[in-house]
């Protein structure tokens, strides 16, 4: 028998205690660690170009806005590719999805570095940068596929963990070209680029060698189609918007805020772009662990009233143009990105939880019910990172309308402020507000969240 049919599991069952004792956990956590660095990579590449914009002097001939533009392309192209992402692992097994779109960044990663250089047209850099996308899609298929292998009671920690090493991928790549913009130059951006390419094919082939495929979940056929029809699968992409969507936007736009709000050099907006994304990736583990606690739908309520708080600091400091106050409100805003992406697909599988406990109790077959709910809430997933990567590419539409119209980024500030309040509100009514027949039980415990 070949080594990828030896890397498919026939049985798997998490929340059958024994089971994950003896073997269960053992190969989660191995797939988890090398999902991690794939994932990690994908970012980084999805990323690229809010780096890669830092290099491009006068001499590209790109004014702002064309570069707010530049970077949302791969946002909207990753966003796109994110529900096909997640279907693959139920398509061909999650091993062999994560080997094939690892290798796959090798495309984007090598046509940068053919195409970097003045005299480009904008339509090229456009075109290279929307094949950028596919490490946008990475995020979907590897955290539908991490589901997949924990039980209930360890997804918060467990996506939180996978989600946020990938999405240090972000400061990772931020940090290296701050390294080579002050040691070879803006001049130099194809070092950045050489060294991912190496990288690429390393985390291809530890997946290759490390993963499996779950044969339970490639068995699973309709998932998306129940998804789609759910109402819980629009409401939490909606909050997804608001958490995700405002990492992923602000981790593209904010050098190229700090270069042109407040006049800082490639080298001094690329010293201070990667602290954000790197503390917001790093506590993402930290939101999962607080919804596994407390309830996801609470800590996502609070947390939305933290960032209209952050936001009113930043429109502050935009106003009095206080750079300091201005990059301390932006950190936080980052921070609480990072708890909000954990409480926020924490809250997924467990409303599918709560449905299938719902069906069980109603007379249906606990088997059945609980295969539904890990199927469908994966597919919700999918399509909640698709719908909320969005909210990067509206971030930057946001700031390239509003640095055309005003030369700075006050009116983006504003809508960010509103919208986050709306989140708020949202989460209360759809999951916190009590339920009509039970006013003392809060509608997040009818729903496991």
């Amino acid at each position: 028998m070949s080594q990828l049919r030896r890397r498919w599991i026939d049985h798997w069952d998490p929340e059958d205690a024994g089971f994950w004792e003896r073997t269960g956990a053992r190969v989660a956590y191995r797939n988890l660690w090398f999902s991690i660095l794939s994932e990690h990579i994908g970012f980084s590449i999805w990323t690229m170009w809010s780096v890669l914009v830092l290099f491009m002097g006068p001499e590209y001939g790109i004014d702002a806005a064309g570069k707010f533009f530049l970077v949302g392309v791969p946002t909207l192209v990753g966003s796109i590719l994110r529900v096909p992402y997640a279907l693959a692992v139920a398509r061909v097994g999650g091993r062999n999805w994560t080997v094939f779109s690892a290798l796959l960044l090798l495309i984007p990663t090598i046509l940068a570095a053919v195409v970097l250089e003045p005299g480009t047209p904008y339509w090229v850099f456009i075109l290279v940068a929307a094949v950028g996308g596919v490490g946008g899609g990475n995020f979907a298929s590897s955290m539908a596929n991490i589901n997949a292998f924990f039980p209930e009671s360890r997804k918060g920690w467990a996506l939180g963990m996978n989600a946020g090493g990938g999405n240090v991928g972000v400061p990772v790549i931020q940090l290296i070209g701050l390294l080579v913009i002050a040691t070879a130059g803006v001049s130099s951006p194809r070092i950045l680029l050489g060294v991912y390419i190496p990288l690429i094919v390393i985390s291809a082939g530890l997946a290759a060698v490390s993963m499996d495929n779950l044969t339970p979940v490639r068995s699973d056929t309709g998932a998306l189609r129940e998804a789609v029809g759910d109402n819980q699968t629009w409401a939490m992409s909606f909050l997804y918007v608001g958490t995700f969507g405002s990492f992923i936007g602000y981790s593209f736009a904010f050098g190229l805020v700090l270069q042109n709000q407040f006049g800082r050099t490639p080298l001094e907006a690329a010293a201070v772009t990667f602290i954000g994304p790197l503390l917001g990736s790093l506590i993402r583990p930290v939101g999962g662990r607080l919804a596994d606690r407390l309830g996801g739908a609470r800590v996502t309520f609070w947390n939305f009233l933290a960032m209209v708080a952050a936001t009113a600091v930043i429109i502050g400091a935009s106003a009095t143009g206080s750079l300091a106050v201005f990059t301390i409100g932006f950190v936080l805003l980052f921070v609480l990105t990072g708890i909000g992406n954990g409480s926020t697909y924490k809250m997924i599988p467990a409303i599918f939880l709560g449905q299938a406990a719902a069906a069980i109790a109603a007379g249906a077959d606990e088997a059945t019910a609980r295969r539904r709910a890990r199927r469908v809430s994966a597919a919700v997933i999918g399509i909640a990172g698709a719908v909320g990567a969005l909210g990067g590419l509206f971030i930057n539409l946001a700031f390239r309308e509003s640095f055309l119209t005003t030369h700075s980024g006050a009116t983006a500030y504003w809508s960010f402020l509103v919208f986050y309040l709306v989140c708020a509100v949202v989460t209360y009514v759809v999951y916190l507000r009590p339920v009509p027949t039970d006013t003392t039980a809060p509608r997040a415990a009818h729903l496991g969240v």
